[in-house]
């Protein structure tokens, strides 16, 4: 994805509506694209990315990044050759009207029928569209048009699968942590590798917290609750959260197969995204996390400073301890998927760059958003590589895949 610093929109005091972070406002199908350098002949797949892309822009000062219609974008590589380019919205039904086109399906509730924009999925052969709160997801053909509303990990207590769910490559489940707004449960529920729905348990999290992620080990679930509430009063703002003061925060390990909670609690802060869970010892579990700071701004989460961190907890003693794996600013990260769960040493997360809003029109500073460098941490190590990619490059969240012969674990692509 390219980038201009120099750009601005009609936009000018939301940086969210420029630069990198513009909505697309177009659907496009594109073959045979130019490729610069080499594809590896045996890279064989799509390569796949949903987030959120207004269809139009009401309110520019009030318009939230996190908000719109999801748009899946994605390239088909095989053969050394990068065959097609497609993004396409997922039509929810007031996209498909706002297009003009019929609705795909029926929604098993009107009022949350919302365009999924926070997860693309595969399994057993099929492409999903995920998104959290208690909103179900969509699927995809594979040339990501739009089939409907699903009931991928659909279960009797009427929750679904929720972003962001895990594969485990070990097992070929598909783990999900689902939330519904207002409710003080969340369900762990576990897919077997055809999609159906192998066993699930509700846990009690009074008060509704904000999980927007987990984690897996090879034999636990690991839950995030923090003092980022879900608060009908902020509803109208677009957030439907706060930050609780009297809420502490903790990490909570549950056995995969269903069980106690063990909840270890942990200075104020809001998890991003996990980048790996393992467990050290046989009462030892290793979390490492991009953790978002206390008082963070929910209504512009891009401006917060994330770091990874790590948390080690001690199952025999209860106790829990924490430490900065890296204070640089960065969110997004991911790790060799092989090693999801297990003992790791690599992983990789996209740098951040802040910048204060511009200010008008002949503001000639860059907008806000990921900076053209991706990190590759080395934990054994300790230590940080920074890949740039050029004043005109811009770097999401990277996806790792394995050379065809790999011979170390970070020998890929």
């Amino acid at each position: 994805m390219s980038r201009n610093h120099h750009r601005r929109d009609s936009h000018p005091r939301n940086r969210y509506l420029s630069g990198n972070f513009a909505p697309v406002t177009e659907e496009v199908t594109a073959y045979d694209l130019p490729v610069t350098g080499r594809i590896p002949a045996h890279l064989d797949g799509r390569y796949l990315r949903n987030g959120p892309n207004p269809l139009g822009i009401e309110d520019p000062a009030a318009h939230l990044w996190t908000l719109g219609a999801g748009m899946v974008h994605g390239v088909r590589i095989r053969d050394g050759r990068a065959e097609w380019y497609r993004n396409r919205w997922v039509r929810s039904g007031a996209v498909a009207d706002r297009l003009g086109e019929p609705r795909r399906g029926t929604p098993v509730d009107e009022r949350l029928d919302i365009s999924p924009n926070v997860q693309v999925a595969a399994l057993a052969g099929r492409t999903y569209a995920l998104i959290e709160g208690g909103i179900r997801p969509y699927e995809l053909t594979y040339e990501l048009d739009t089939v409907g509303p699903c009931g991928l990990g659909a279960t009797p207590e009427g929750y679904s699968a929720n972003a962001h769910s895990i594969l485990d490559p070990h097992t070929r489940e598909l783990h999900s942590l689902a939330f519904r707004y207002g409710s003080e449960h969340v369900q762990h529920i576990v897919m077997d590798a055809t999609g159906t729905v192998r066993r699930s348990t509700l846990i009690p999290v009074p008060g509704n917290p904000y999980m927007h992620d987990f984690a897996l080990t090879e034999r636990y679930v690991v839950l995030y609750d923090t003092p980022v509430v879900f608060s009908a009063a902020h509803l109208a703002t677009g957030v439907p959260f706060t930050w609780d003061d009297r809420r502490a925060a903790r990490v909570g390990v549950m056995p995969r197969e269903g069980g106690e909670v063990r909840w270890f609690e942990l200075a104020p802060h809001l998890v991003g995204h996990t980048l790996n869970a393992h467990e050290r010892t046989a009462d030892s579990l290793v979390v490492d996390v991009i953790r978002h700071p206390e008082g963070m701004d929910l209504r512009d989460i891009g401006a917060s400073r994330p770091t990874l961190d790590r948390w080690t907890m001690d199952l025999a003693a209860g106790t829990a301890k924490e430490e900065r794996l890296d204070d640089r600013i960065q969110e997004f990260p991911r790790l060799n998927p092989a090693h999801t769960g297990r003992p790791y040493r690599y992983g990789y997360a996209a740098a951040v760059e802040l910048y204060a809003p511009p200010t008008g029109p002949e503001d000639d500073r860059p907008d806000e958003g990921f900076s053209n460098a991706l990190l590759k941490h080395d934990l054994a190590r300790g230590t940080v590589e920074a890949h740039e990619f050029g004043r005109d490059g811009a770097v999401g969240e990277g996806v790792f895949v394995a050379a065809e012969s790999p011979t170390a674990e970070d020998d890929g692509y």
